[in-house]
């Protein structure tokens, strides 16, 4: 499974300490909703081994069951979402979990699923079978994981009773934190690649200046783009996580759901005769002839 599903991001709006406290109760109390896991690689097993033995498998090209009742975590490659549609039946489509790193927005929208239940997974699974290692930094302690939709109580009840912080975010909230996960990775993974693909790490310690130029253009464009407001300090943030993860290496990935959102972005600002809302951005990936 890629690194996209194992991914951590910064926390940038943090629910009320009352709303976390009750989950982190509730979880103590309550059994966990069994569900239905779609993938079996690092994270679709992990979370299985968070369950309670009744939770169902589902592997590629299998479909999901209609009488199941309960979340579908979705833990499988961005390109598979539309074949994990096609298994599964038109009702149970608003009880998909998405586990997806990157800009599922666009293709929620077309698919009818505006509304979609999403986790923000930050916590990492080095290899299949071993235990899930939460994802904090020193700028948010507190843990990372963020859920959002129908099922993001049961979702968080989940990973809290295996030791692993999420919190449940609202849409504006949640949005928010994904756009600065995409930030992160878009910025810390095309730096890295223009240096012969270097440690998340070695990008954060040596080339920073470049990192935080990046960070600052597509947090301005996504801002613009979306009509929202990124706390203060992203750069911060963003770098503090880099540290967290700073063995991970760097690589352009999965360009239509990272990158290629922000580059659509300069290509509509460009034919519309306006500037490029992301010239460092263009220009680097041009360099490394990914467009």
């Amino acid at each position: 499974m890629s690194f996209s599903i194992s991914s951590f991001s910064t926390l940038t709006t943090t629910l009320p300490s009352f709303r976390f406290k009750v989950s982190a109760m509730v979880s103590t109390t309550t059994r966990v909703v069994p569900a239905v896991i779609v993938g079996g690689g690092r994270v679709g097993k992990a979370l299985q081994d968070l369950g309670e033995g009744q939770d169902v498998l589902v592997k590629r090209g299998e479909s999901i069951p209609l009488d199941f009742e309960g979340p579908i975590l979705v833990c499988t490659r961005n390109d598979d979402l539309d074949s994990v549609l096609q298994y599964t039946p038109l009702s149970r489509w608003n009880d998909l979990v998405f586990f997806q790193n990157g800009m599922l927005e666009p293709w929620l929208e077309s698919k009818g699923l505006k509304e979609g239940n999403q986790v923000l997974a930050y916590f990492a699974v080095s290899k299949l079978g071993e235990t899930p290692t939460d994802g904090k930094t020193d700028t948010n302690p507190e843990g990372l994981t963020a859920a959002y939709g129908k099922w993001s109580l049961a979702v968080s009840e989940r990973l809290l009773a295996g030791g692993l912080s999420c919190k449940v975010l609202e849409k504006e909230a949640f949005q928010k934190q994904m756009l600065e996960k995409l930030i992160w990775i878009c910025s810390v993974m095309l730096v890295g690649a223009r240096h012969g693909g270097v440690s998340v790490g070695i990008v954060e310690n040596e080339f920073r200046s470049e990192l935080c130029s990046l960070i600052a253009e597509l947090a301005s464009a996504a801002a613009s783009e979306k009509g929202l407001t990124f706390e203060e300090a992203i750069e911060e943030r963003l770098c503090a996580y880099s540290r967290a993860v700073a063995h991970f290496p760097t690589a352009v990935k999965e360009f239509k759901w990272r990158n290629g959102w922000f580059y659509s972005l300069s290509e509509k600002a460009t034919a519309q005769g306006k500037q490029d809302p992301c010239p460092l951005h263009t220009q680097w990936l041009k360099e490394l002839k990914v467009v």
